[in-house]
Parts: C-alpha cells; sequence; structure tokens
C-alpha cells in the first residue's frame, strides 16, 4: 500500500504542541511521510490547534485543495475531529486515497469591489464605540430587502454556525449543507429573525449609518473599519475546505459531547 504524503503544520515553539508533534511522528511512522514545507506532493495537512489555529491553516489549504486533518490542542476545539489517540487508531482509514471528507463551504467577503477575503467561520459588522445603532441596507439577489437596525449582523457558513452566530441565536446548520446564516445582532424589531439563505445567493450589505469604532470582523479578527457609504459583498466562495471526518465521531457527537447540546440541567436530589 502506497504511503500518504503529509503536511505537519504545528507551532513547534510552543512546548504543548511540539510534544503533540513529535508523538505523532512516531505513532504515524508506519502509514505516512511528512514532508517539508507546502509541498505540491501533499495528500493531506495535519494541523495541531484550537479553532483559531484551524481557520487560519484552512484558508491556506482551502485554496490548495489540500485536505485537513484536524488534531486539537485548544480548549473547545469543535473544528479538530481528532485528538493524538484518535488519529492513530483511526490512521488506517485516513491515510489512505479516499479518506472520509466534508468539503465545507466558505464564504468570499469583499470590501467596496476589493479582492475578497475567505471566511471559514463568519463575516461579522459589529457597531463599535460609541456603541449607537447601526444602520445596514441589505440586498439578497439584486432585490431589495429590510434595513436593519441594531448592533450589527453575522453571515454564517453552516461550519461556523455553531460560533459567534449561534451565541448571537443563530441556528445551527448542518455543515454538509450548501447554505449560510444571516443572523442580525440585537436587532431594534420584535420582528427581525434570523433567516437561512441559499449558498448560491449574493448578499450586498451597505453601511448606512455606523459608528467610529464600526468594524467588519472576519473569523473573529478585525479586517477593516466601516464607514457609512461603505459597502460589502458576500457570496459563496470558488473555494472549499476539504475537512477529513473522524469515522468514529459523528457531528451531532461533537454537538453532544462539546456543545453539550440539548443537555439538561443538573439537578440536586431531594432532601429527605
Amino acid at each position: 500500500m502506497a504511503r500518504c504524503q503529509v503536511i505537519l503544520l504545528a507551532d513547534r515553539s510552543v512546548q504543548d504542541i511540539d510534544s503533540i508533534a513529535t508523538s505523532l511522528e512516531v505513532a504515524l511512522s508506519d502509514v505516512v511521510d511528512f514532508l517539508p514545507n507546502l509541498s505540491k506532493e501533499a495528500s493531506l495537512a495535519i494541523a495541531i490547534g484550537g479553532d483559531g489555529t484551524l481557520i487560519k491553516h484552512g484558508r491556506m489549504l482551502a485554496k490548495k485543495s489540500i485536505p485537513l486533518v484536524g488534531v486539537n490542542s485548544g480548549r473547545l476545539g469543535f473544528l479538530a475531529r481528532f485528538d493524538v489517540e484518535s488519529l492513530v487508531e483511526n490512521r488506517r482509514e485516513i491515510f489512505v486515497e479516499s479518506p472520509p471528507i466534508l468539503n465545507a463551504m466558505l464564504l468570499d467577503i469583499s470590501v467596496n469591489d476589493e479582492l475578497p477575503t475567505i471566511a471559514v467561520n463568519e463575516m461579522m459588522i459589529t457597531s463599535g464605540a460609541p456603541f449607537r445603532m447601526l444602520e445596514l441596507g441589505l440586498s439578497i439577489d439584486g432585490v431589495p430587502a429590510p434595513t436593519l437596525r441594531g448592533d450589527g449582523v453575522i453571515l454564517a457558513t453552516p461550519t461556523g454556525s455553531t460560533a459567534h452566530n449561534a451565541s448571537a441565536g443563530g441556528p445551527i446548520v448542518d455543515p454538509s449543507t450548501n447554505a449560510f446564516i444571516l443572523t442580525p445582532i440585537a436587532a431594534h424589531s420584535l420582528a427581525v429573525r434570523p433567516i437561512v439563505l441559499d449558498g448560491k445567493a449574493n448578499i450586498t450589505v451597505d453601511i448606512l449609518q455606523a459608528n467610529q469604532g464600526t468594524s467588519l470582523v472576519i473569523d473573529g479578527q478585525v479586517h477593516c473599519g466601516m464607514k457609512e457609504g461603505m459597502k460589502l459583498k458576500v457570496n459563496q466562495s470558488s473555494h472549499s475546505l476539504s475537512i477529513v471526518l473522524n469515522p468514529t465521531c459523528s457531528y451531532w457527537n461533537t454537538l453532544v459531547d462539546k456543545l453539550h447540546w440539548a443537555a439538561h440541567p443538573e439537578l440536586r436530589e431531594k432532601m429527605e
């Protein structure tokens, strides 16, 4: 059987990550050849870190069409489908010609028709200081939508639906779905609700009223300040991120184990 050609993405200046990387190099040596840097011959890339690290590597790997094997070293690690033990245990199912893969859709965000930036999880327009209400003009496929008044808006991928979108009251969407989610933040109306849009939709956001600190945030990082008169365009990216799946743990298992989906409150035992 041909050995799998793999890139190892790890910040080895961090002791814990270096320890994980070293243990994987040893434990996977019977099925994997580790390549230097971003070799074009790579079939897979193992990235070690938390969700922020995996998102950073994910953008780069999506452009190169190299599938991502995420190994968690952070606190939650929702995007990482493996820890060291599960990756080693399932190595003969992962490091093969056709491993189980989810092709996760990504977003392209452009400001004032500049070159687009890829979002793995979401883009957000946030009010910023002095925290007065924003006014955002929306259009969907060229059709004007209601003006949003509130603290901002989130446009999330299905992969990112469990991140800031969920915290803001948006729906959790199966990551294999070709769709994205528009979730207003603290809308000044009882009639405004999150909506799920077709993945081929084209969204335009006009900044009608902004604050001095109003910003565009992409995957948790401030991308640029936003001023009145600026325009954003959001659509599905031509790139997708191939995420290697853990054959022993489904997405729904992860929702229960890491986000405690539908967990009941802990109750004290009744006093006799």
